[in-house]
């Protein structure tokens, strides 16, 4: 029994792992007024967004939501950064799903335009 459970904890293990390396990493830089990446295209996938701000004097935050739908309610709110992005610090997201399509991206704070991110 004690071999059965120490496999059935190493499988969940190399299982996690493995979805783990799945999640991939954005970064986006916002400096005064915009960010620097102004389209993004990804795969259909799992990510992560880091935002840093690069030199804009107030924090900053993300907002990703899809296309034509800008209203609050149609957020992803995981993809907000858990925490606001201080001058100088960089904070991410939690994980975010996305399907094929087209979203946008912005940050309300700074605030910048709405950028597009194609999810193919």
């Amino acid at each position: 029994m004690k071999k059965l459970f120490s496999l059935l904890v190493l499988s969940l293990g190399v299982f996690v792992s493995a979805l783990a390396q799945d999640v991939k990493t954005v970064n986006l830089q916002q400096t005064n007024g915009e960010f620097t990446v102004k389209e993004l295209k990804l795969n259909e996938g799992t990510y992560v967004f880091e935002i840093e701000n690069s030199g804009v004097d107030h924090e900053v935050g993300f907002v990703l939501a899809p296309e034509g739908k800008l209203e609050k309610e149609h957020h992803i709110q995981n993809a907000y950064v858990q925490k606001l992005v201080a001058t100088g610090k960089t904070e991410s997201s939690k994980e975010v799903a996305l399907k094929k399509g087209t979203y946008v991206y912005f940050c309300p704070l700074n605030p910048t335009p709405q950028y597009k991110l194609i999810v193919e």
